[in-house]
């Protein structure tokens, strides 16, 4: 984590249900069905796409959860390359089709005490999520980010503290995040 703690699991399959993280025994099933974060997706036949269960809660004494993505690498052509796909945003939001964003939840924080407002977030964020680019013969490798609303940065504290104005050009919030362990998917002759 960047410093708040975040909890995050990641779970990657070929046989997950779309309503995966919403199931009673969703991490049993996960662990029968996939991997865990930290391990080797296995191959895939030509009709297989891997899904991704992703689950996360904030910390309580942080700022709640804005969205969770999936970041995907993989290099062609001598050349890396990389996604970020939001796969859930809080306040019931959804992530732009096209972009594959979430729009701005409109969290704040008050940079005089540096206090945030509790209406904007969530607690926990989960979803199961199916890779829309997948090719199955191009290694790739996952791992999920969880980003929290916006917080004051040390800056903005410091300089609350300090009775001294921010310094200019610096940002006075920042979002703490947390990552996952990655899960690796090899094609076939790598």
């Amino acid at each position: 984590t960047s410093g708040s703690r975040i909890r995050v699991r990641l779970f990657g399959g070929y046989d997950y249900p779309a309503d995966l993280h919403e199931q009673a025994d969703a991490v049993k099933s996960a662990y029968a069905k996939g991997v865990p974060m930290g391990s080797d997706l296995p191959q895939a036949s030509a009709k297989q796409t891997p899904s991704f269960m992703v689950m996360a809660m904030r910390d309580v004494n942080s700022a709640p959860l804005q969205k969770i993505q999936i970041v995907k690498g993989w290099a062609a052509n001598g050349e890396t390359f990389e996604q970020v796909y939001d796969v859930v945003c809080s306040d019931g939001l959804q992530p732009d089709a096209v972009t594959h964003l979430c729009p701005n939840n409109g969290a704040q924080v008050n940079l005089a005490d540096c206090s945030i407002f509790a209406d904007k977030g969530a607690g926990e964020l989960a979803s199961t999520w199916l890779d829309p680019d997948f090719q199955a013969d191009q290694s790739a490798v996952y791992y999920a980010r969880v980003l929290e609303n916006p917080v004051c940065r040390w800056s903005q504290y410091d300089a609350n503290q300090l009775g001294k104005p921010h310094p200019a050009g610096e940002p006075s919030t920042v979002q703490e995040r947390a990552w996952s362990s990655p899960i690796w998917y090899h094609s076939q002759g790598i």
